[in-house]
């Protein structure tokens, strides 16, 4: 059976780790994982976007939501613009699809 899990779209496997493809808002009123935004997933966060305070932010919150240590999360592309790609390691992509869609929708 296919997975229907509408994060996967957002996933790519990369050697030792996973990619995610996101969306963030900085200045949000609330740290959550929103849902999917066409192909990315979209992530709030209250911090503000200088000085790398929004990318902090996004790290450790989706740390907290796949149930990992923050150092396996970080940004790889995008730093300084709302779209970005996360580097995810230690945990496998089937993982990390299931841990998100229970953060953000379940």
């Amino acid at each position: 059976m296919a997975d229907q899990n509408p994060i996967r779209a957002a996933l790519e496997p990369s050697n030792d780790a996973v990619l995610l493809r996101i969306k963030v808002v900085p200045g949000a009123s609330r740290d959550r994982v929103v849902g999917m935004l066409g192909d990315r997933l979209k992530v709030s966060v209250s911090a503000a976007q200088e000085g790398g305070k929004a990318n902090k932010a996004v790290c450790k919150l989706l740390a907290k939501a796949l149930n990992i240590a923050p150092r396996d999360v970080s940004v790889s592309a995008g730093q300084t613009q709302p779209i970005k790609t996360i580097h995810i390691v230690g945990i496998d992509l089937g993982a990390v699809s299931q841990r998100l869609a229970q953060a953000c929708c379940g």
